[in-house]
């Protein structure tokens, strides 16, 4: 892929523009009907899963495969130890790689070492491969979801990373913001994470997500721009319309500064063969939830 250019956002967080990626991403999301999603990496089926329910308050349940494969390289003891400068080696190692959800657009990496307890408490998928997450209205479900069966505390690798995390040169686990989830996917790092959580500690994670592209954020800007212009005319005076103004103002610079880093809708793409395909796969997976 042409590397594309880096929008430096302060430390721990930078944009990739990805350029010569069009078309379906090697790792998407794609859809059959009837509820019926599926997570693909490549030609490799990873994730079945299936909505139930007829309002906004829905669940998904779902079904991992075995196959899916990391799209960074093994990290060595090394690069661990070293003052790496983590959100700019994953960006690379990603414009380089396969496997990954990146197509043309803009993509934020940043870094986070704090979550809401539940984050990586409740809601952190630990069985394997079913599992149900109830989609919130309003709230969606904010957790972690392994694509690949999680090590157990002492295997080997595990245990090197364990190590790591007590002398704090643990590299981040990589995630993936899905927005239909409003939670993260791992791409890579799963031993990670569990040694970290072995020990107590939050994981520390780089964030990957899509973000809007200029021509979309700067048309919503100029819509949000019309809104305020409006509000603004709409103030009455007297007592505490300064107060007004100024809260209105401060609000208005605040939504602007943060349309371009939004994150859009998850993109699905159509699943070749539709809803017969689906059942196939959930059927030779032996996968079944309810239906509504």
């Amino acid at each position: 892929m042409t590397r594309g250019h880096r929008e430096l956002l302060g430390p721990g967080r930078l944009v990739l523009s990805v350029c010569g990626r069009p078309g379906p991403p090697p790792l998407r999301f794609e859809t059959a009907g009837d509820g019926g999603i599926l997570l693909r990496q490549s030609e490799r089926p990873v994730l079945l899963g299936r909505t139930v329910g007829r309002h906004c308050c829905r669940d998904l349940y779902l079904h991992r495969l075995d196959g899916y494969r990391s799209p960074l390289p093994p990290l060595r003891a090394a690069d661990l130890r070293s003052a790496v400068n983590w959100p700019h080696r994953y960006g690379r190692w990603l414009e380089d790689a396969d496997g990954t959800p990146l197509s043309d657009g803009r993509w934020e990496l940043a870094l986070r070492t704090e979550f809401p307890p539940y984050v990586w408490g409740e809601e952190f998928v630990r069985e394997w491969p079913g599992g149900r997450l109830e989609l919130s209205c309003g709230g969606g479900w904010n957790g972690v979801l392994p694509l690949r069966r999680l090590s157990p505390p002492d295997a080997g690798r595990v245990k090197a990373y364990r190590k790591h995390a007590r002398e704090g040169t643990l590299a981040p686990v990589l995630l993936w913001t899905v927005a239909f989830l409003d939670g993260c996917v791992i791409l890579d790092g799963h031993d990670r994470a569990v040694a970290a959580l072995a020990e107590g500690q939050t994981p520390e994670c780089l964030l990957l997500s899509q973000v809007p592209d200029e021509k979309d954020w700067r048309r919503a800007a100029e819509t949000m721009a019309e809104g305020h212009e409006h509000r603004l005319r709409g103030l009455a005076g007297g007592p505490g319309a300064e107060h007004r103004r100024t809260a209105l103002e401060k609000g208005y610079a605040e939504a602007i500064a943060t349309l371009p880093y939004g994150l859009p809708p998850t993109r699905f793409w159509p699943l070749p063969g539709g809803a017969p395909t689906w059942e196939a796969l959930a059927a030779r997976a032996v996968f079944q939830c309810p239906r509504d």
